[in-house]
Protein backbone atom coordinates (compact mmCIF):
# COMPACT_ATOMS: atom_id res chain seq x y z
CA UNK A 1 0.00 0.00 0.00
CA UNK A 2 1.06 3.18 -0.41
CA UNK A 3 0.10 7.14 -0.36
CA UNK A 4 -0.81 8.74 -3.78
CA UNK A 5 2.55 10.85 -4.41
CA UNK A 6 4.20 10.54 -1.31
CA UNK A 7 6.94 8.80 -0.89
CA UNK A 8 7.50 7.80 -5.02
CA UNK A 9 7.77 3.94 -5.70
CA UNK A 10 11.04 1.89 -7.11
CA UNK A 11 13.17 4.40 -8.35
CA UNK A 12 12.07 7.05 -6.83
CA UNK A 13 13.12 8.95 -3.72
CA UNK A 14 14.00 7.11 -0.96
CA UNK A 15 16.41 4.86 -3.25
CA UNK A 16 16.23 1.40 -3.12
CA UNK A 17 18.75 -0.82 -2.65
CA UNK A 18 22.33 0.77 -2.82
CA UNK A 19 20.83 4.42 -2.40
CA UNK A 20 21.03 6.46 0.49
CA UNK A 21 20.62 5.90 3.01
CA UNK A 22 23.42 3.47 2.16
CA UNK A 23 23.32 -0.12 3.41
CA UNK A 24 24.77 -2.28 5.88
CA UNK A 25 27.38 -0.31 8.03
CA UNK A 26 25.84 2.87 7.25
CA UNK A 27 23.72 5.55 9.06
CA UNK A 28 21.04 4.44 10.27
CA UNK A 29 22.56 0.76 9.26
CA UNK A 30 20.08 -1.14 8.16
CA UNK A 31 19.25 -3.66 5.38
CA UNK A 32 17.03 -1.65 2.17
CA UNK A 33 16.11 1.29 1.40
CA UNK A 34 14.48 4.75 3.13
CA UNK A 35 12.07 3.27 5.36
CA UNK A 36 13.94 1.36 6.90
CA UNK A 37 12.61 -2.19 7.25
CA UNK A 38 11.99 -3.55 11.17
CA UNK A 39 14.75 -2.09 14.05
CA UNK A 40 14.88 0.69 11.88
CA UNK A 41 14.46 4.22 12.45
CA UNK A 42 11.85 4.96 13.26
CA UNK A 43 11.32 1.07 14.79
CA UNK A 44 9.05 -0.23 12.80
CA UNK A 45 8.18 -3.59 11.16
CA UNK A 46 7.95 -2.81 7.47
CA UNK A 47 8.19 0.01 5.11
CA UNK A 48 6.85 3.51 5.21
CA UNK A 49 4.09 3.85 5.62
CA UNK A 50 4.67 1.65 8.34
CA UNK A 51 2.26 -0.93 9.96
CA UNK A 52 1.05 -1.16 13.40
CA UNK A 53 3.33 0.75 15.60
CA UNK A 54 4.94 2.26 13.08
CA UNK A 55 5.07 5.70 11.59
CA UNK A 56 2.02 7.21 11.53
CA UNK A 57 1.07 5.71 14.68
CA UNK A 58 -1.81 4.11 15.32
CA UNK A 59 -3.71 4.82 18.86
CA UNK A 60 -1.90 7.84 19.87
CA UNK A 61 0.28 8.26 17.77
CA UNK A 62 0.68 10.80 14.86
CA UNK A 63 -1.92 11.31 13.63
CA UNK A 64 -3.20 10.71 16.55
CA UNK A 65 -6.60 8.78 17.10
CA UNK A 66 -8.94 10.02 20.08
CA UNK A 67 -6.73 12.52 22.16
CA UNK A 68 -4.35 12.97 19.58
CA UNK A 69 -3.59 15.80 17.00
CA UNK A 70 -5.67 17.23 15.55
CA UNK A 71 -7.19 16.63 19.44
CA UNK A 72 -10.85 15.73 20.75
CA UNK A 73 -12.11 17.50 23.29
CA UNK A 74 -9.38 19.15 25.43
CA UNK A 75 -7.56 19.12 22.15
CA UNK A 76 -6.23 21.85 19.76
CA UNK A 77 -8.44 24.34 19.04
CA UNK A 78 -8.49 23.95 22.99
CA UNK A 79 -12.19 23.16 24.58
CA UNK A 80 -12.73 25.68 27.73
CA UNK A 81 -9.78 25.81 29.40
CA UNK A 82 -7.22 27.08 27.27
CA UNK A 83 -4.38 25.32 25.33
CA UNK A 84 -3.96 21.96 27.48
CA UNK A 85 -3.16 19.15 25.90
CA UNK A 86 -2.86 15.62 27.97
CA UNK A 87 -0.74 14.37 30.12
CA UNK A 88 3.05 14.99 29.36
CA UNK A 89 2.21 17.73 26.31
CA UNK A 90 3.77 20.93 25.76
CA UNK A 91 3.33 23.20 27.26
CA UNK A 92 2.22 21.75 30.75
CA UNK A 93 -1.26 21.13 31.09
CA UNK A 94 -1.84 23.28 34.07
CA UNK A 95 -2.40 27.17 33.65
CA UNK A 96 -2.13 26.93 29.58
CA UNK A 97 -1.84 29.87 27.14
CA UNK A 98 -4.35 31.57 26.68
CA UNK A 99 -4.85 32.35 30.48
CA UNK A 100 -7.71 32.24 31.98
CA UNK A 101 -9.01 35.03 34.19
CA UNK A 102 -6.49 36.19 36.56
CA UNK A 103 -3.92 35.67 33.75
CA UNK A 104 -0.99 33.23 33.96
CA UNK A 105 0.13 31.06 36.35
CA UNK A 106 -1.87 28.25 36.77
CA UNK A 107 -5.68 27.88 37.02
CA UNK A 108 -6.60 25.07 39.42
CA UNK A 109 -8.90 22.11 37.99
CA UNK A 110 -7.61 21.88 34.74
CA UNK A 111 -7.28 19.03 33.41
CA UNK A 112 -3.83 17.04 32.78
CA UNK A 113 -1.26 15.96 35.09
CA UNK A 114 1.05 18.55 36.98
CA UNK A 115 3.85 18.18 35.12
CA UNK A 116 5.89 20.48 34.21
CA UNK A 117 8.04 21.97 31.15
CA UNK A 118 11.66 20.69 31.36
CA UNK A 119 13.39 23.44 32.85
CA UNK A 120 11.03 25.26 34.07
CA UNK A 121 9.81 25.78 37.52
CA UNK A 122 8.12 23.10 39.60
CA UNK A 123 4.47 22.38 39.38
CA UNK A 124 2.38 25.15 41.10
CA UNK A 125 5.03 27.86 40.54
CA UNK A 126 4.55 31.02 38.19
CA UNK A 127 6.43 31.00 34.72
CA UNK A 128 9.24 33.37 34.41
CA UNK A 129 9.65 35.69 31.71
CA UNK A 130 10.17 34.45 28.65
CA UNK A 131 14.16 35.17 27.45
CA UNK A 132 14.99 38.82 26.52
CA UNK A 133 11.27 39.79 28.01
CA UNK A 134 11.66 43.07 30.32
CA UNK A 135 12.15 42.62 33.64
CA UNK A 136 8.83 43.58 35.74
CA UNK A 137 9.25 47.12 36.92
CA UNK A 138 7.13 49.42 37.42
CA UNK A 139 7.27 51.54 33.70
CA UNK A 140 6.94 48.38 32.18
CA UNK A 141 5.07 45.64 33.67
CA UNK A 142 5.78 41.76 32.99
CA UNK A 143 2.99 39.47 31.64
CA UNK A 144 0.36 38.91 34.10
CA UNK A 145 -1.77 40.93 36.13
CA UNK A 146 0.05 43.91 35.29
CA UNK A 147 0.86 45.27 39.00
CA UNK A 148 4.09 46.57 39.99
CA UNK A 149 6.20 44.68 41.75
CA UNK A 150 7.06 47.72 43.90
CA UNK A 151 4.79 50.23 43.39
CA UNK A 152 6.36 53.86 44.96
CA UNK A 153 3.93 56.19 46.16
CA UNK A 154 4.56 59.53 44.61
CA UNK A 155 5.91 62.66 46.84
CA UNK A 156 3.24 64.54 48.77
CA UNK A 157 4.08 67.99 48.43
CA UNK A 158 3.47 70.00 51.69
CA UNK A 159 2.11 72.71 49.98
CA UNK A 160 2.66 76.83 50.43
CA UNK A 161 4.16 76.77 54.34
CA UNK A 162 4.44 80.63 54.50
CA UNK A 163 2.84 82.78 57.10
CA UNK A 164 2.35 85.79 54.58
CA UNK A 165 0.24 85.23 51.13
CA UNK A 166 -0.39 87.51 48.24
CA UNK A 167 -3.34 90.01 49.06
CA UNK A 168 -5.56 89.11 46.19
CA UNK A 169 -5.82 92.42 44.54
CA UNK A 170 -3.21 94.37 45.72
CA UNK A 171 -2.56 97.76 43.89
CA UNK A 172 0.88 99.43 44.64
CA UNK A 173 -0.41 102.63 43.51
CA UNK A 174 -3.27 102.72 45.85
CA UNK A 175 -1.37 101.24 48.89
CA UNK A 176 1.12 104.10 48.87
CA UNK A 177 -1.84 106.14 49.09
CA UNK A 178 -3.15 104.26 52.37
CA UNK A 179 1.22 104.71 53.49
CA UNK A 180 1.24 108.57 52.22
CA UNK A 181 -2.10 109.07 54.78
CA UNK A 182 -0.91 107.40 57.64
CA UNK A 183 2.45 109.60 57.62
CA UNK A 184 1.10 112.71 56.34
CA UNK A 185 0.39 115.71 58.96
CA UNK A 186 0.60 115.38 62.90
CA UNK A 187 1.64 111.81 63.99
CA UNK A 188 2.10 108.75 62.20
CA UNK A 189 -0.85 106.38 62.33
CA UNK A 190 0.99 103.06 62.75
CA UNK A 191 -1.84 100.53 62.82
CA UNK A 192 -2.70 101.50 59.13
CA UNK A 193 1.15 101.06 58.51
CA UNK A 194 1.14 97.63 60.07
CA UNK A 195 -2.23 96.64 58.53
CA UNK A 196 -1.46 97.39 54.97
CA UNK A 197 2.12 95.87 55.32
CA UNK A 198 0.86 93.01 57.73
CA UNK A 199 -1.26 91.81 55.05
CA UNK A 200 1.10 92.09 51.77
CA UNK A 201 3.92 89.72 50.21
CA UNK A 202 7.24 90.65 49.72
CA UNK A 203 6.83 91.24 46.04
CA UNK A 204 3.68 93.18 46.79
CA UNK A 205 5.64 95.40 49.20
CA UNK A 206 8.86 95.71 46.97
CA UNK A 207 6.92 97.93 44.34
CA UNK A 208 5.26 100.16 46.41
CA UNK A 209 8.84 102.28 46.82
CA UNK A 210 8.70 102.56 42.77
CA UNK A 211 4.99 103.51 43.16
CA UNK A 212 5.23 105.89 45.98
CA UNK A 213 8.20 107.81 44.11
CA UNK A 214 5.69 107.91 40.75
CA UNK A 215 3.04 109.36 42.95
CA UNK A 216 4.77 111.70 45.33
CA UNK A 217 7.93 112.33 44.10
CA UNK A 218 9.15 111.25 47.34
CA UNK A 219 11.60 108.38 48.86
CA UNK A 220 9.45 105.81 50.52
CA UNK A 221 12.21 104.38 52.36
CA UNK A 222 13.27 108.22 54.00
CA UNK A 223 9.56 109.17 54.99
CA UNK A 224 9.41 105.85 56.92
CA UNK A 225 12.71 106.47 58.56
CA UNK A 226 11.50 110.11 59.51
CA UNK A 227 7.90 109.18 61.03
CA UNK A 228 9.45 105.34 62.54
CA UNK A 229 11.98 104.99 65.05
CA UNK A 230 13.32 101.90 66.88
CA UNK A 231 12.63 98.03 66.14
CA UNK A 232 9.49 98.86 64.48
CA UNK A 233 11.56 101.42 61.99
CA UNK A 234 14.10 98.54 61.57
CA UNK A 235 11.45 95.63 60.80
CA UNK A 236 9.19 97.64 58.63
CA UNK A 237 12.35 98.81 56.40
CA UNK A 238 13.92 94.97 56.58
CA UNK A 239 10.22 94.34 54.62
CA UNK A 240 10.45 96.59 51.96
CA UNK A 241 13.56 95.21 50.55
CA UNK A 242 13.71 92.37 48.48
CA UNK A 243 15.10 88.76 50.08
CA UNK A 244 18.33 89.30 48.48
CA UNK A 245 18.65 92.87 48.89
CA UNK A 246 17.64 92.86 52.58
CA UNK A 247 20.29 89.30 53.26
CA UNK A 248 23.19 91.58 51.18
CA UNK A 249 22.46 94.80 53.52
CA UNK A 250 22.55 91.79 56.61
CA UNK A 251 26.05 90.22 56.07
CA UNK A 252 27.39 94.21 55.44
CA UNK A 253 26.47 94.97 58.82
CA UNK A 254 27.69 91.53 59.90
CA UNK A 255 31.10 92.40 58.78
CA UNK A 256 31.78 96.22 58.90
CA UNK A 257 30.36 96.37 62.47
CA UNK A 258 33.38 96.86 65.86
CA UNK A 259 32.82 93.10 66.20
CA UNK A 260 32.09 90.56 63.01
CA UNK A 261 28.41 88.72 63.85
CA UNK A 262 29.67 85.52 63.00
CA UNK A 263 26.73 83.71 63.91
CA UNK A 264 24.77 86.32 61.49
CA UNK A 265 27.41 85.38 58.14
CA UNK A 266 26.81 81.37 59.11
CA UNK A 267 22.99 81.43 59.28
CA UNK A 268 22.61 83.20 56.12
CA UNK A 269 25.34 81.41 53.91
CA UNK A 270 24.27 77.87 55.47
CA UNK A 271 20.51 78.25 54.72
CA UNK A 272 20.28 79.79 51.29
CA UNK A 273 20.34 78.18 48.30
CA UNK A 274 23.24 78.54 45.19
CA UNK A 275 21.16 80.86 43.13
CA UNK A 276 20.25 83.07 46.18
CA UNK A 277 23.60 83.36 47.35
CA UNK A 278 24.82 84.59 43.63
CA UNK A 279 22.32 86.97 43.49
CA UNK A 280 23.38 88.29 47.26
CA UNK A 281 26.65 88.05 46.00
CA UNK A 282 26.13 89.82 42.73
CA UNK A 283 24.04 92.80 45.13
CA UNK A 284 26.27 92.94 47.47
CA UNK A 285 29.24 93.99 45.03
CA UNK A 286 26.72 96.62 43.10
CA UNK A 287 26.19 97.84 46.23
CA UNK A 288 29.24 97.81 48.21
CA UNK A 289 32.11 97.75 45.80
CA UNK A 290 33.79 94.94 47.26
CA UNK A 291 32.94 91.25 46.40
CA UNK A 292 31.19 89.09 49.19
CA UNK A 293 34.29 86.84 49.55
CA UNK A 294 36.95 89.58 49.49
CA UNK A 295 34.86 91.29 52.90
CA UNK A 296 34.64 87.58 54.94
CA UNK A 297 37.86 87.10 53.85
CA UNK A 298 39.45 89.89 54.80
CA UNK A 299 37.16 90.12 58.09
CA UNK A 300 37.79 86.46 59.29
CA UNK A 301 40.41 84.16 59.30
CA UNK A 302 41.64 80.30 59.94
CA UNK A 303 39.19 77.65 59.40
CA UNK A 304 36.10 79.66 59.94
CA UNK A 305 37.13 82.07 57.10
CA UNK A 306 37.82 78.65 54.63
CA UNK A 307 34.30 77.14 55.74
CA UNK A 308 32.39 81.10 54.95
CA UNK A 309 33.98 81.15 51.62
CA UNK A 310 33.46 77.89 50.52
CA UNK A 311 29.72 78.64 51.62
CA UNK A 312 30.19 81.83 49.83
CA UNK A 313 31.08 80.07 47.00
CA UNK A 314 29.49 76.28 46.83
CA UNK A 315 31.53 75.23 43.89
CA UNK A 316 33.99 73.07 45.42
CA UNK A 317 33.20 69.32 43.54
CA UNK A 318 34.70 66.07 44.50
CA UNK A 319 38.34 65.69 43.93
CA UNK A 320 39.13 69.45 43.45
CA UNK A 321 40.15 70.21 47.12
CA UNK A 322 43.44 69.46 48.28
CA UNK A 323 42.42 67.68 51.55
CA UNK A 324 45.59 68.94 53.75
CA UNK A 325 43.02 69.27 57.48
CA UNK A 326 40.25 67.12 58.92
CA UNK A 327 38.35 71.07 58.30
CA UNK A 328 38.57 70.92 54.58
CA UNK A 329 37.91 67.64 53.93
CA UNK A 330 34.35 68.75 55.79
CA UNK A 331 34.15 72.33 53.97
CA UNK A 332 34.29 69.85 50.89
CA UNK A 333 31.49 67.30 52.14
CA UNK A 334 29.44 69.53 52.94
CA UNK A 335 29.38 72.43 50.60
CA UNK A 336 29.66 70.32 47.92
CA UNK A 337 26.27 68.07 48.03
CA UNK A 338 22.43 68.97 47.60
CA UNK A 339 20.87 68.79 51.10
CA UNK A 340 19.04 64.84 50.66
CA UNK A 341 22.44 63.61 49.87
CA UNK A 342 24.11 64.84 52.90
CA UNK A 343 21.12 63.96 55.06
CA UNK A 344 21.57 60.17 53.80
CA UNK A 345 25.39 60.74 54.50
CA UNK A 346 24.75 61.71 58.02
CA UNK A 347 22.88 58.55 58.43
CA UNK A 348 25.44 56.47 57.54
CA UNK A 349 28.04 58.25 59.79
CA UNK A 350 26.06 57.69 62.83
CA UNK A 351 25.20 53.81 61.73
CA UNK A 352 28.66 53.56 61.10
CA UNK A 353 30.66 55.57 64.10
CA UNK A 354 27.46 54.82 66.40
CA UNK A 355 27.75 58.63 67.33
CA UNK A 356 25.80 61.92 65.64
CA UNK A 357 27.81 64.39 63.11
CA UNK A 358 27.10 66.97 65.17
CA UNK A 359 29.00 65.22 68.31
CA UNK A 360 32.10 64.44 66.05
CA UNK A 361 31.91 67.91 65.01
CA UNK A 362 31.71 69.10 68.90
CA UNK A 363 34.69 66.79 69.74
CA UNK A 364 36.87 67.42 67.30
CA UNK A 365 36.99 71.24 66.91
CA UNK A 366 36.04 74.35 68.84
CA UNK A 367 35.16 77.98 68.73
CA UNK A 368 33.86 79.70 65.53
CA UNK A 369 35.07 76.76 63.48
CA UNK A 370 32.40 74.29 65.59
CA UNK A 371 29.59 76.61 65.54
CA UNK A 372 29.83 77.42 61.65
CA UNK A 373 29.72 73.50 61.21
CA UNK A 374 27.20 72.82 63.43
CA UNK A 375 25.18 75.11 62.01
CA UNK A 376 25.64 73.75 58.62
CA UNK A 377 24.65 70.12 59.57
CA UNK A 378 21.71 71.43 61.33
CA UNK A 379 20.50 73.80 58.83
CA UNK A 380 20.64 70.57 56.35
CA UNK A 381 19.26 68.10 58.50
CA UNK A 382 16.12 70.11 59.60
CA UNK A 383 15.95 74.06 58.58
CA UNK A 384 12.86 74.80 60.91
CA UNK A 385 14.74 73.27 63.69
CA UNK A 386 17.76 75.37 63.16
CA UNK A 387 15.51 78.32 62.84
CA UNK A 388 13.60 77.64 66.16
CA UNK A 389 16.66 77.00 68.09
CA UNK A 390 17.79 80.37 66.61
CA UNK A 391 14.70 82.34 68.08
CA UNK A 392 14.55 80.98 70.92
CA UNK A 393 17.98 82.08 71.39
CA UNK A 394 17.11 85.03 70.65
CA UNK A 395 14.50 85.60 72.88
CA UNK A 396 15.93 83.83 75.84
CA UNK A 397 17.61 85.28 78.96
CA UNK A 398 17.63 89.18 79.63
CA UNK A 399 18.11 90.63 76.51
CA UNK A 400 16.86 90.27 72.85
CA UNK A 401 18.65 90.23 70.00
CA UNK A 402 16.33 92.12 68.08
CA UNK A 403 18.59 91.97 64.80
CA UNK A 404 18.09 88.17 64.85
CA UNK A 405 14.48 87.80 65.48
CA UNK A 406 13.84 90.88 63.05
CA UNK A 407 15.74 88.74 60.19
CA UNK A 408 14.33 85.57 60.49
CA UNK A 409 10.82 86.95 60.74
CA UNK A 410 10.80 88.72 57.99
CA UNK A 411 13.26 86.17 55.76
CA UNK A 412 11.11 83.02 56.53
CA UNK A 413 7.38 84.19 56.49
CA UNK A 414 6.67 83.21 53.12
CA UNK A 415 8.88 80.18 53.50
CA UNK A 416 8.85 77.75 56.24
CA UNK A 417 7.43 80.03 59.04
CA UNK A 418 4.70 77.72 59.60
CA UNK A 419 7.13 74.65 60.34
CA UNK A 420 9.13 76.61 62.26
CA UNK A 421 5.85 77.64 64.72
CA UNK A 422 5.91 73.68 64.67
CA UNK A 423 8.99 72.69 65.78
CA UNK A 424 8.96 75.76 68.03
CA UNK A 425 6.40 74.46 70.10
CA UNK A 426 7.65 70.99 70.13
CA UNK A 427 11.23 71.76 71.36
CA UNK A 428 9.94 74.20 73.97
CA UNK A 429 6.85 73.90 74.99
CA UNK A 430 4.79 77.33 74.51
CA UNK A 431 4.10 78.56 70.49
CA UNK A 432 6.39 81.27 69.01
CA UNK A 433 2.90 83.41 69.05
CA UNK A 434 3.74 84.02 72.74
CA UNK A 435 7.00 84.20 73.02
CA UNK A 436 6.87 86.88 70.75
CA UNK A 437 4.34 88.06 72.58
CA UNK A 438 6.03 88.36 76.18
CA UNK A 439 9.60 89.15 74.63
CA UNK A 440 8.40 92.49 72.67
CA UNK A 441 6.36 95.39 72.82
CA UNK A 442 3.94 98.07 71.02
CA UNK A 443 4.03 98.44 67.66
CA UNK A 444 7.33 96.86 67.00
CA UNK A 445 5.34 93.63 68.68
CA UNK A 446 2.21 93.82 66.77
CA UNK A 447 3.87 93.76 63.21
CA UNK A 448 6.13 90.63 64.47
CA UNK A 449 3.11 88.98 65.31
CA UNK A 450 1.59 89.65 61.81
CA UNK A 451 4.63 88.11 59.96
CA UNK A 452 4.35 84.62 62.73
CA UNK A 453 0.84 84.29 61.47
CA UNK A 454 -1.23 83.20 64.59
CA UNK A 455 -0.68 81.30 67.28
CA UNK A 456 -0.82 77.03 67.94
Amino acid sequence: MSYPGYPPQSGGYPPQAGGYPPQQGAYPPQAGGYPPAAGGYPPAAGGYPPAAGGYPPQAGGYPPQAGGYPPAAGGYPPAAGGYAPQAGGYPAPAGGFPPQAGGYPQQPGQGGAQQGYPGGPAPGQPMPSYPGAPATNPSMPGYGSGVPSNPQAPAISKGYRGSIKDFPGADPLRDVEVLRKAMKGFGTDENAIIELLGNRSNKQRVPMVAAYKTTYGKDLVHDLKSELTGNFEKLVLAMMMSPAHFDAAELREAIKGAGTDEACLIEILSSRSNAEIREIAAIYKAEYGKSLEDAISGDTSGHFRRLLVSLCQKLYAAGENKVGTDESQFNAILCARSKPHLRAVFQEYQQMCGRDIEKSICREMSGNVEDGMVAVVRCIKNTPVYFAKRLHKAMEGAGTKDRTLIRIMVSRSEIDMLDIRQEYLKAYGKSLYTHISGDTSGDYKKLLLKLCGGSD
